[in-house]
């Protein structure tokens, strides 16, 4: 038998485009929209998840709940929004972003985490981006290459460090292959989120950081700071002047993304309906190109195809890690 509730909401996915709105957000009946849902960010607010979070959730607000916010969750580089998320109501009114790091990377680098992949269910992919290498006023203004940066390095071992989102995350890594390929002892230092480690960084409290380039978007524009490579396949087209590690030299070549999840338990239909609300969120124009401005390329997917892509990122990193041996103490 059908429900009133299940009627409305297969009516809702199949009704045309309705005055230029997709069909996703056709307006349904009272009793099918939550009053309240949140999206989880394991990071403070202020960074690239947390801004593409917030934009999301403006235009979801209304069509999948009647008030939508987003819950900053920050600590243990990410782990603790997936854990917030893990003892949440399956019922669609939890999501989460985060990082593929912590679901590709963490379950190999961390010996005793306390949640696994069966713990989410992959909803949409929310947009891929790219890591960078940047610099501030802790090292001289001399220092304008990567060349630069590793000889500054080598000439005052004492402050050969750099910083990273989170301990055992995909930054972190290749901040330490940088070290191991150019054979310089650079000492990590795990900060709880992008944001603070930015802080510390403009301070001058660190000579150099490992993270999303969206993050270095705007103040590298106002001369606060310098990046010196970018870890992708290819140059970004938000940093065209910094060049790739693999033109450097270097054949590292990562890029990551920001995923949207529901609690592991979640039905297929609460799956659904979530994906085809935030597939609809992501295609909008205007969320689009806001997300150029933190250096993302908005792309959003299906849940089976978010599922396919973070098999085989953890199948990929699963072996790369069991290689170098890397940890999250390295």
């Amino acid at each position: 038998m059908i429900t009133r509730r299940r009627f409305t909401q297969l009516s809702a996915a199949l009704l045309p485009t309705l005055g230029g709105a997709p069909a996703a957000w056709a307006q349904a009946s009272k009793d099918a929209m939550p009053d309240m849902a949140r999206i989880i960010s394991g990071f403070p607010a202020g960074g690239t998840a947390d801004a593409l979070a917030r934009r999301v959730g403006d235009r979801m607000r209304g069509h999948y709940a009647a008030s939508l916010v987003v819950d900053n969750k920050p600590g243990a580089g990410g782990q603790i929004g997936i854990l917030n998320l893990r003892d949440s109501p399956a019922d669609g009114t939890s999501l989460l972003i985060t990082p593929s790091s912590m679901l590709s990377i963490y379950p190999y680098t961390y010996p005793k985490l306390r949640y696994t992949l069966d713990d989410v269910a992959p909803v949409s992919l929310g947009a891929m981006f790219d890591h960078g290498l940047a610099v501030g006023p802790g090292v001289p203004d001399s220092v304008r290459t990567l060349a630069d940066l590793l000889d500054w390095m080598r000439a005052n071992p004492g402050s050969a460090n750099y910083g990273s989102p989170g301990a055992g995350s995909m930054p972190h890594m290749v901040g330490v292959l940088l070290g191991q390929f150019s054979k310089i002892d650079m000492r990590h230092i795990a900060y709880r989120g992008t944001v603070p480690g930015m802080q510390d960084l403009l301070g001058g409290q660190i000579p150099a950081f490992w993270g999303p380039i969206g993050d270095y978007l705007q103040h590298g524009k106002g001369g606060k700071l310098r990046v010196l490579a970018i870890a992708g396949s290819k140059r970004s087209p938000f940093l065209q002047q910094v060049p790739t590690l693999t033109e450097l030299g270097y054949l590292l070549k990562v890029s990551e993304w920001y995923g949207f999840f529901l609690p592991g338990k979640a039905t297929p239909e609460t799956i659904k309906r979530a994906s085809d609300a935030l597939q609809a969120a992501l295609n909008q124009p205007e969320v689009v190109e806001y997300g150029k401005q933190y250096g993302l390329e908005v792309k959003p997917s299906t849940a089976a195809q978010l599922a396919q892509m973070l098999k085989a990122d953890a199948d990929q990193w699963r072996g790369l890690i069991k290689q170098t041996g890397f940890t999250a103490e390295s």
